[in-house]
């Protein structure tokens, strides 16, 4: 990969992105269960705060005029990207360690492979298929061991199998709505889906959200809330649109690797999840299959080979 003015600008936003990502988990991880914020309630805290930031920035960005059609299709997007991405994340977390959130996340890469060949008709080569094979065995043995390793960080089947669905649903994203990703700026994007995520949400998680004791917070898990918020949902969500504008896709891919790792180390560090030889296996399988999946041709790159 050719380290150009604009590469580096592509891979220096991903850094920062996914290493925020990797942060996010063990940071909300802390606060569930402080003064009864539980996984809805954190949520819809994403959400309803990423939603407002968004709006306060399209007011200092380019207005783009966005017909009633893709209005509609924003919403249908909402589900994916947002609502059904993030509800499951964040409640899987909760139920699972902080290390399994991490590794499980990094199948996106394949799911979103297996997808493309669905609704953009990308090639499945010997070689895809290889890669998603060895991460899915990662995957499946992280997941098994967590009934054995309950009680032990936290993890769970239960949790793991949400972060796999969250991980779904943003493939699915990712691949049936390419056309409006690439339409519009990622500020008028993401204002209107971070708007209709808000309001799916609202059902949802307002009881959680009203039963918290505000009163008894500290100022440390209030700057928590506000990393959550602005750092990981607001600045996240605008750099990868951006860090897309630079980057091969399968680099980009790459960059998953990140989170994992910041996330494992973060959580080892403070005590909150311990690494030992099963999860050790599972990470590196999973990591092997996205790399041989990135390694592979995509159909552009097979039809300009011939």
């Amino acid at each position: 990969m050719s380290f150009n003015e604009k590469s580096y600008k592509g891979h220096v936003l991903m850094v920062l992105a996914y290493t925020i990502f990797g942060l996010n988990i063990p940071a909300v991880k802390s606060i569930i269960g402080v003064a009864g914020i539980t996984a809805l309630s954190v949520t819809f805290y994403r959400m309803a705060g990423a939603a407002v930031l968004f709006w306060i920035a399209s007011i200092f960005t380019r207005r783009e005029k966005v017909p009633l059609r893709d209005i509609g299709v924003m919403f249908i997007a909402s589900l994916f990207c947002i609502f059904l991405n993030q509800l499951p994340f964040i409640v899987g977390v909760s139920l699972t360690s902080p290390i399994d959130a991490g590794v499980v996340t990094t199948t996106g890469p394949m799911l979103t492979m297996v997808l493309a060949a669905v609704f953009l008709r990308e090639p499945i080569t010997w070689l895809k298929a290889g890669g998603v094979a060895v991460g899915a065995a990662g995957a499946l043995l992280l997941i098994m061991g967590a009934g054995a390793a309950a009680g032990r960080g936290g993890a769970s089947i239960e949790g793991d199998l949400l972060c796999v669905a969250s991980c779904l649903s943003f493939a699915i994203y990712l691949t049936a709505f390419k056309r409006l990703i690439t339409a519009y700026s990622p500020v008028t994007l993401m204002k209107w889906m971070f708007l209709f995520a808000a309001v799916l949400s609202f059902p949802v998680c307002w009881g959680d959200v009203a039963a918290v004791d505000y009163a008894s917070l500290g100022w440390e898990v209030w700057a928590r809330i506000g990393f959550i918020v602005g750092g990981a949902t607001f600045l996240t969500f605008f750099l990868l649109p951006v860090g897309q504008r630079f980057l091969r896709p399968t680099v980009l891919s790459m960059y998953n690797y990140l989170q994992p790792t910041v996330a494992a180390l973060v959580a080892v560090a403070a005590g909150m999840d311990t690494f030992g030889a099963t999860k050790g296996l599972a990470t590196l399988l999973v990591f092997a299959g996205v790399w041989i999946v990135t390694r592979s041709k995509s159909r552009a790159q097979i039809e300009q080979s011939r």
